[in-house]
């Protein structure tokens, strides 16, 4: 019954918003206290999780996503966007742009999440789109799937590195079965955003001219001080994520200490923000006031962070039903060997959003099975963790919240979210499936 629900909940969400043009953010509320009294979870409760969902989503990137939009309007305003994008497509040339996003967001994610990778870099991403003349649709698709990747796949990210430890994987291992398992979904990406993405047309820059961005040009500030702001955060990000590793490579005195506080996410960004003041030529407090430009950054954060947010009550609210216990305890019962953990996963995905909860959750189902199932041998089991977070990617739609950065913050609409977005991550998740399903056969 819950599975029948969660099928009604979604396919409401997607015809009111498409078909109907109701608010995003009134489709997820309503589909959520909806699925909350249709489920049977108690009404004092239905409140409380649609609050608890959308203040936990809030309070994890809700102030990234403020920082993120202010970087990007005066990257944006300034013309250091632009210089930006000059500055890359040099190197990478003039229609590679999804190409150079793809790899950006791959490598990124792999120490910084990948709501904030996808914040930071949504401003270089629409200039080098503007600047080639290509549909924003593709380089935003490859992005957010560049990110997806690493963020499933890939140590140190969270969730691969809490199923290797509920499961007895050994790290190195998993590092490795993760990147082998990358190599496909990267590939299939690039050729899936060339030939498919690419015909859906999005306007980078919708509101600016070309004689607009031409006069930006002209008073932007160099391409290295244009870089600083993305830059900076990301670095400091990176070197917070080392600073944790089991070696303690940067020791545990006050050195780590502060690298661990300057390379927190809000706190990298909010430095980022202050060199990204630094970027206009001719530098006026106005710009800082509700009317300026910092005005117009926390606008354009405010609809994103709303309908981000609540698309965490509506995941919230389906964990709080209990469908990851039915979907967890029904699947476990078949004999399906490697495919179970990810049927497990993907279907804990899909069904509640998080790409960390699905892992998590599907390792504490498989852990006490893996004697049973016969994966005893220390790369057997780092091919079933990799095999798990596989499932992790499939699918993200409307009740993950990754999915609503990657569709508002560039201008995708839910319909179109669907069919680039959601279907990247069904075609990425089952390759990177397929490559350890071939690499069990081979080795094991």
């Amino acid at each position: 019954m819950l599975i029948v629900l969660l099928i009604l909940a979604i396919a409401f969400i997607v015809v009111s918003t498409t078909k109907f043009k109701l608010h995003p953010f009134l489709a997820l509320i309503i589909a959520a206290i909806g699925y909350g009294l249709c489920s049977g979870i108690p009404l004092s409760e239905i409140i409380q999780s649609v609050n608890n969902g959308f203040g936990s989503t809030v309070s994890s990137i809700g102030i990234v996503i403020v920082i993120g939009c202010i970087i990007g309007t005066f990257l944006e305003e300034s013309g250091g966007a632009y210089v930006m994008a000059r500055s890359v497509l040099g190197l990478v040339g003039e229609k590679r742009v999804p190409l150079a996003m793809l790899l950006l967001g791959y490598f990124i994610s792999i120490p910084v999440y990948a709501d904030s990778g996808f914040v930071i870099l949504t401003p270089l991403n629409r200039a080098m789109s503007k600047k080639a003349g290509i549909t924003l649709a593709a380089s935003a698709c490859a992005l957010g799937l560049g990110l997806t990747i690493s963020h499933c796949l890939v140590p140190p990210t969270p969730g691969p590195i809490a199923a290797a430890g509920i499961m007895g994987a050994d790290l190195g291992l998993v590092i490795m079965t993760g990147l082998i398992a990358s190599i496909l979904p990267v590939l299939l990406t690039w050729l899936y955003v060339s030939k498919w993405a690419s015909r859906v047309y999005i306007d980078p820059a919708p509101n600016e001219t070309d004689a607009e961005i031409a006069e930006k040009v002209k008073q932007a500030p160099s391409a290295f001080k244009s870089f600083l702001p993305v830059v900076i955060p990301l670095v400091l990000i990176v070197l917070r994520s080392v600073s944790q590793f089991p070696s303690e490579p940067f020791g545990s005195g006050t050195f780590a200490t502060i690298i661990g506080f300057i390379g927190e996410p809000v706190m990298a960004l909010l430095i980022g923000m202050v060199l990204a003041f630094t970027l206009p030529k001719k530098f006026d407090k106005q710009m800082l006031s509700s009317t300026g430009w910092v005005g117009k950054g926390l606008k354009s954060a405010a609809i994103i962070i709303m309908i981000t947010a609540a698309g965490g009550s509506f995941g919230m609210i389906l964990r709080d039903s209990g469908i990851a216990d039915v979907l967890g305890s029904s699947l476990s019962q078949l004999r399906l060997g490697i495919w179970l953990p990810f049927l497990i996963a993907a279907a804990l995905k899909t069904a509640q959003g998080s790409s960390t909860v699905a892992i998590i959750t599907t390792a504490s189902i498989i852990a006490p099975l893996m004697d049973v199932m016969g994966f005893v041998a220390p790369l057997e089991k780092a091919i079933l963790v990799t095999a798990l977070c596989s499932g992790a990617m499939v699918v993200a739609h409307v009740n993950d919240s990754f999915f609503w950065v990657v569709t508002q913050m560039s201008g995708m609409s839910i319909k179109t979210g669907y069919r680039l977005h959601t279907l990247g991550t069904l075609m990425c998740g089952l390759a990177a499936m397929l490559t350890m399903v071939l690499m069990y056969a081979i080795f094991c």
